[in-house]
């Protein structure tokens, strides 16, 4: 049977980090893999994490399951901190998942159950799971126009357009906030153009939210998914706790399915917990319990929100320092908008020669897209970045 298989498409980012690692070179800067890190190079356990484990180690007693939904009062502080006040708790489901990612593959196995024929119409570009997942349960996909990579800005028009030709009930991926990987986001004023334009499509938005904080803020970033769940009758969430609460060894997400009504509640809420059942039974509960802590504990939850507030506002000075290095080597306003955009990434616009010849000549790893991961960069490299940038432009 296994003489049967055949080698599998290489994973482009898991192949830079293999390569990254084999450099011998002292000075090589990583800006490929989508992990935070601090000026240090590591990718820290926060301070309220750990008073969380610390409590946990003292006062759990059982490691027994939690529910094939996982622990409700994860889903309810999760409803909370994404949804705020905008959603009506009786038409929401929820289930605890392995990760962002096992909530993205959860949520397009509900819409496959759903409807098969429904296609899920993907941002260009997206997160590269987001395709690869859906090929994988041969699921129908198209895209929409997303990024004008001549001017790094999102291309709203084109956006528009492509939207208003979806049909009714097809889903439509959008990203949160902190867009992966351009690192362009909607403005808040085009979010009704982009609700009114998938409401009268009939389509259902399904969104990904892994980084919320990591942005504007907990709320800023929080503001388009909330606005869809103001206006939109259905629609889907998949939230990831790995960056904003750094436990990403943890696997820790949760997908949320509004209903339009409270009637569909329970054969909903039943149909994903049948498809966790499928496909790990119950899921990973240390990480969501260690969120649940956090964020019910007022004490815990102020440390945790002002660190993430920390760990925001050092990516963002990152980003103005990498702008404004950039324009003094280059003597243009090129790449301004590397500080307009929110998130850990950017995408630079250089073409995959100057990518390769950053990392040939300079020992600089980035995705063969020219994403780079902001969060890789500290206020030494970020000089050194620039300076290559336009030895190889």
């Amino acid at each position: 049977m296994l003489t049967n298989l055949t080698p599998q498409p290489e994973d482009k980012i898991l192949a830079l980090m293999a390569q990254y690692r084999a450099d011998p070179r002292p000075n090589k800067i990583d800006l490929g893999v989508g992990v935070y890190k601090n000026a240090e190079g590591l990718t820290p356990v926060m301070r309220s994490v750990k008073d969380a484990e610390h409590k946990l180690w003292e006062d759990q007693d059982s490691k027994s399951y939690v529910g094939l939904a996982g622990d409700p009062a994860f889903s309810a502080a999760m409803r909370e901190l994404i949804f705020g006040e905008s959603v009506n708790v009786d038409q929401v489901s929820a289930v605890a998942t392995p990760g962002g990612t096992g909530a993205i593959r959860q949520g397009f196995e509900l819409v496959k159950l759903a409807d098969a024929g429904a296609t899920v119409w993907l941002s260009d570009p997206t997160w590269p799971n987001h395709p690869s997942i859906l090929s994988h349960l041969e699921m129908p996909q198209a895209k929409y126009r997303y990024f004008d990579a001549e001017n790094c800005t999102v291309d709203l028009a084109g956006m528009l357009e492509d939207l208003a030709k979806v049909k009714k009930g097809d889903v439509v991926l959008l990203h949160g906030c902190c867009h992966n990987p351009t690192g362009a986001n909607l403005h808040p004023s085009d979010f009704d153009a982009v609700i009114d334009t998938l409401n009268a499509a009939g389509a259902i938005p399904f969104v990904d939210i892994a980084y919320q904080g990591f942005g504007d803020g907990l709320d800023a970033d929080a503001a388009f998914t909330r606005a869809i769940a103001a206006r939109c009758p259905q629609f889907l969430v998949a939230a990831s706790c790995s960056k904003n609460f750094g436990i990403y060894r943890e696997r820790t997400g949760v997908l949320f399915a509004v209903s339009d009504n409270t009637e569909n509640h329970d054969v909903t809420q039943g149909t994903m917990a049948y498809l966790n059942r499928q496909n790990f039974s119950f899921p990973p509960d240390h990480g969501a319990r260690l969120v649940t802590m956090i964020l019910n504990d007022d004490k815990m939850r102020r440390d945790w929100e002002e660190e993430l507030e920390a760990t925001r506002v050092g990516m963002l000075g990152l980003r103005m320092q990498l702008a404004d290095a950039l324009r003094a080597e280059t003597g243009t306003d090129r790449f301004n908008f590397v500080g307009e955009h929110r998130g850990m990434f950017s995408r630079l616009g250089i073409p995959p020669e100057a990518v390769a010849k950053l990392r040939e000549d300079h020992a600089i790893y980035m995705v063969g897209d020219s994403r780079i991961n902001i969060a890789g960069l500290n206020k030494y490299s970020v000089p050194i970045l620039a300076k290559a940038i336009a030895q190889v432009i």
